[in-house]
């Protein structure tokens, strides 16, 4: 039986951050065996954990979502991210950020996604950009779904002329990578910018050593697009780190020379938390794959 009293368990929520919200087979019975839940119990029982790394100073509602990739079997947690004294727009939803988490370590495909609460139609139309979004279920405390219960008429990547879509996409190759690091390169390869060509990505070096990646992710309706540093940030907060306390030696982001619009959104959000941090701006030349 699930256990639903809302008291996280400190063993589990110290592997999920370990685990920086990427949970393994593993790891999946380990906290099943802990709580006494089903497989298919699991997702909804984990939403409290992912929901316990989201930062909403503005709202103060907390959100959590996990993806689940049939490919690998794993579960991918994400949670809301606000930041202070910017625009509404620029804060990553939990769905948002479970998608991320799952894109940026390696999942094949979403099949389907737990939330705390019903997504909003921001997040329904992020979800759209998925290569398999038709049939994505979506499971809630009140019960499963589908996007495309939650999103009739849709929106999506081909009402553009866009055959790609999110975890399908072209390889991009890099001209030219002068000083920058190995992973970075790897994490704008895989870009996915199909409507602007905009290949940028963003990384974070802590004063630890430690680093943490993000990409550029766009959407047919533009507006759900996640920008890299959100989504290095998002993967920042998942490994349990608050922002505002984070020690960021170096903050770094990369996009395409005379496609180039993250800059400002990237200054914006770093000033949100830590105002002497000063970023690390590159232009690169690519080309497809």
């Amino acid at each position: 039986m699930v256990d639903t009293d809302n008291k996280l368990n400190p063993s589990i929520l110290e592997v999920c951050k370990t685990a920086k919200g990427v949970l393994n087979l593993d790891l999946q019975n380990h906290i099943q065996t802990i709580l006494g839940c089903s497989k298919e119990q699991l997702g909804q029982a984990l939403l409290p954990y992912a929901a316990s790394f989201a930062q909403a100073p503005i709202s103060s509602f907390l959100v959590g979502a996990v993806a689940y990739d049939k490919h690998s079997e794993h579960y991918f947690l994400g949670a809301n991210l606000e930041f202070s004294h910017q625009a509404l727009s620029l804060v990553v939803h939990a769905e948002q950020a479970a998608i991320n988490n799952a894109w940026l370590n390696g999942a094949k495909e979403i099949t389907s996604l737990d939330i705390t609460a019903a997504p909003c139609g921001y997040c329904r139309q992020f979800m759209n950009e998925l290569s398999n979004a038709r049939q994505l279920k979506i499971t809630l405390p009140s019960g499963e779904t589908s996007l495309s219960q939650l999103l009739p008429g849709d929106f999506g990547p081909t009402d553009l002329g866009n055959q790609e879509s999110l975890f399908n996409s072209a390889p991009v190759n890099i001209a030219d990578a002068h000083g920058l690091s190995s992973e970075l390169i790897s994490h704008l390869t895989q870009v996915y910018a199909p409507y602007t060509n905009n290949i940028a990505a963003a990384e974070l070096v802590m004063t630890d050593g430690s680093r943490f990646y993000g990409r550029y992710v766009e959407n047919a309706a533009y507006s759900p697009s996640l920008s890299p540093m959100q989504s290095a940030l998002s993967q920042l907060a998942m490994s349990g780190e608050l922002l505002a306390e984070a020690k960021i030696e170096r903050a770094t982001l990369v996009e395409t020379k005379g496609r180039e619009n993250q800059r400002a959104v990237t200054e914006a959000v770093i000033s949100s938390f830590n105002e002497a941090l000063e970023l690390q701006y590159y232009q690169i030349d690519t080309k497809q794959a």
